[in-house]
């Protein structure tokens, strides 16, 4: 459970003066998951809305092998 001084601008404020006064900070790089999957041009908004809604973040979309077909890049942080 996140304390109250926890708040990110709290910490990237504390984490800034530590930077300024010559300490060296490492932080974790995310890790991250991703699917490429196939959308219907007619049904754009609501095939998006579900990706979204079970926490991916689109990328990218890309015209596939024809102007009908659209493939979408996706990527969420992994738990």
């Amino acid at each position: 459970m996140p304390k109250a001084d926890d708040h990110p601008l709290r910490l990237l404020t504390l984490r800034m003066r530590r930077v300024q006064r010559g300490i060296t900070i490492v932080i974790p790089m995310k890790k991250w998951e991703y699917l490429t999957a196939p959308v219907l041009i007619h049904n754009t908004k609501m095939i998006l809305d579900n990706f979204g809604a079970d926490g991916w973040e689109l990328v990218q979309i890309l015209q596939g092998a024809t102007p009908e077909q659209l493939v979408a890049y996706f990527k969420r942080e992994k738990q």
